[in-house]
């Protein structure tokens, strides 16, 4: 059976602290469940500026589009490596469901206030230094502990029990062939451990020697630190002349999409915001978006709790279904005035409420 445990009072900060010999079973459940909370928030912040922008076949799109699928699978990796040692992801509970604006889970990144927005350069610098590694080939860095650190430090936590790996409640869905990121694959033995632990940190952060993500989709793909940096220079990564080793934002231009004026989401929701009250078909559109990622976290939740291939495989659909549901509505929102003359507009809140 499944162990479920109290993740409230668990921060990614606490845990780092932890000595190694402290770092056992439960330890790693703590850290796991923070890790698909992690990857989890990242998604609806990204998704907004995607779906914010009017050409979704331009380059700028099919960039970030590409790290979203990305997140998706990683995600589902993290949700693998806890259900591998008996775990149990937690997704649909409003207590401690992400809300924007807000921190990243568990504390890392503290200097950081995670918004919903449109595509701005202000969302592409948030979105960099979620992803920062601890060294960027680039030399920006504002010094915090990584994401990546911490994924180390579970790898070491698994080098040092594997017995814990059981393979047991494994999503699997085939993703790299349709060009919609990694595939999510079973995860029972160490190596597949690492594989996965090493695809979530070097598709982030790249390397401590390159830019490039070592699991790429396309040739010559970045890590997603560096896709945000280069959208938000305006600029295309390159070697320097003068020093092979040496990487500058100073390629071909790289110019803003058209987007959509999604404002900020206040804290709350619209509603909450001190805005007038939305009218009716707006409220009906933001009820909408809300009850659809409700869902989507309450499918893929019991995904991983089913017991049987075609019980998972039916709820690990739905969840892609609900997924896709939320593409309409969220643009149509967008394209709805906030009615404070502005000139911005709506977009989806991403509030967890029970379905």
């Amino acid at each position: 059976m499944a162990t479920f445990v109290n993740y409230q009072s668990s921060r990614i900060v606490e845990l780092m602290d932890a000595r190694e010999d402290q770092r056992d079973a439960e330890w790693l459940k703590d850290a796991l469940q923070q890790a698909v909370m992690l990857e989890l928030s990242t998604l609806p912040p990204y998704l907004c500026a995607l779906w914010s922008i009017e050409d979704q076949e331009s380059d700028v799109a099919q960039a970030i589009r590409r790290v979203v699928f990305d997140e998706m699978s990683h995600l589902g990796l993290a949700g693998n490596l806890l259900t591998t040692i008996g775990g149990m992801p937690r997704l649909a509970d409003a207590r401690t469901a992400p809300k924007y604006p807000g921190p990243l889970p568990g504390g890392v990144r503290p200097d950081l206030t995670v918004f919903l927005s449109g595509l701005t350069k202000d969302s592409l610098d948030l979105f960099s230094r979620i992803e920062e590694p601890d060294d960027p080939v680039t030399e920006e860095s504002s010094r915090h502990t990584s994401i990546g650190a911490f994924y180390s430090a579970i790898g070491e936590a698994f080098r040092q029990h594997p017995q814990l790996i059981t393979g047991t409640r494994q999503i699997r869905r085939l993703m790299s062939h349709h060009g919609e990121g990694n595939d999510v694959l079973e995860i029972t033995w160490l190596a597949g451990v690492e594989k996965a632990i090493g695809i979530i940190k070097e598709q982030g952060e790249g390397t401590a020697a390159s830019p490039e993500n070592p699991h790429p989709g396309e040739q010559g793909e970045l890590a997603h630190f560096y896709v945000f940096r280069e959208l938000f220079h305006g600029r295309k990564l390159i070697r320097t002349s003068q020093n092979p080793d040496r990487w500058e934002f100073l390629g071909d231009a790289i110019p803003m999409p058209s987007v959509l004026p999604m404002g900020k989401v206040p804290a709350g929701g619209w509603e909450a915001g001190g805005l007038p009250a939305p009218d009716d078909e707006t409220r009906h559109r933001l009820v909408e978006v809300n009850l659809q990622y409700s869902q989507m976290l309450k499918f893929l939740e019991e995904a991983w709790e089913a017991t049987t291939t075609a019980t998972m495989q039916s709820r690990l659909a739905a969840a892609v279904t609900r997924m896709r549901m939320l593409v309409e509505p969220s643009q149509l929102l967008m394209q709805r005035a906030l009615p404070d003359g502005s000139g911005e507009t709506y977009g989806p809140e991403f509030r967890y409420v029970e379905p």
